[in-house]
């Protein structure tokens, strides 16, 4: 005697998750619950959410915390600054950040890398992005040949760039082509969050708002100025430790920017 045929598998509904086998999204009758406002997806939101969604879900992030003394550099871009003032050049801190972050992506090179397939592309150019906040949404210019550049040069830069993307004018060259990317929220505030890695790049830098707290030097407290930084990170690239060893070069950077030069 034959075996009884087996009973054909149930077909698992399609699933409204953008292929992930995700739950479909809630659909709800706002209005039910009180008054409403329709307001549609600017155009930089329609293109720019795409993007992230794809890059949280695709790449295994993790954000690694570290802290940077700022107090001398602080100072210092106070000083410099005010000199800077009469050529209309705005010294910010995020100036002081990619150079810092230049000489940290040459000591650590894996971090200006991006995953081709079974290929890490490590390039030999320095490219970093910033995240512009703008009134129409986020955009990313990109400071090309960072390394090339000084303080000013760059703070230059960053004025202008952020002001054409303030004003819709950034064309598509100043915004492709970076190697590591800069957020900071250090204007508005915040302690930490986790940046979302700008593809095909493989980290991104978050950094908040610093502040004043009692640091122990080996023999009594001093009040320093410590900024926060977070540094995301693809996992599939970078181990925990390669982390941890360029956030504290990284912070040892911007405590004695100095080091840069060496």
């Amino acid at each position: 005697d034959k075996p009884p045929a087996a009973a054909p598998a149930a077909q698992a509904p399609a699933a409204d998750g953008g292929g992930l086998g995700l739950a479909p999204w809630p659909k709800v009758n706002f209005e039910k619950f009180g008054p409403i406002e329709r307001k549609p997806l600017s155009r930089i939101q329609k293109i720019s959410g795409p993007n992230l969604h794809r890059n949280w879900v695709m790449i295994p992030h993790v954000t690694h915390q570290e802290e940077a003394d700022i107090t001398e550099l602080e100072a210092f871009r106070k000083e410099i600054g005010e000199g800077y003032k009469k050529q209309d050049i705005r010294i910010t801190m995020l100036a002081f950040l990619i150079k810092a972050s230049v000489a940290a992506l040459k000591a650590h090179p894996i971090f200006n890398a991006s995953l081709d397939g079974d290929d890490l592309v490590l390039k030999s150019y320095y490219n970093v992005g910033f995240a512009a906040d703008t009134p129409n949404g986020l955009m990313v210019p990109v400071i090309k040949e960072a390394d090339a550049k000084g303080v000013a040069a760059i703070a230059e830069e960053l004025g202008a760039l952020s002001g054409q993307a303030r004003e819709g004018k950034l064309k598509p060259g100043d915004m492709s082509g970076s190697t590591f990317t800069i957020s900071s929220l250090g204007g508005i505030g915040g302690t930490a969050f986790t940046p979302i890695i700008n593809a095909p790049e493989v980290a991104i830098l978050g950094v908040t708002r610093s502040a004043m707290k009692p640091v122990w030097n080996g023999s009594e407290f001093k009040p320093r100025l410590i900024l926060p930084l977070s540094l995301s990170y693809d996992h599939r690239v970078i181990d925990g430790a390669a982390a941890a060893r360029f956030a504290k070069d990284l912070a040892a950077l911007l405590t004695d920017l100095r080091r840069a030069l060496l």
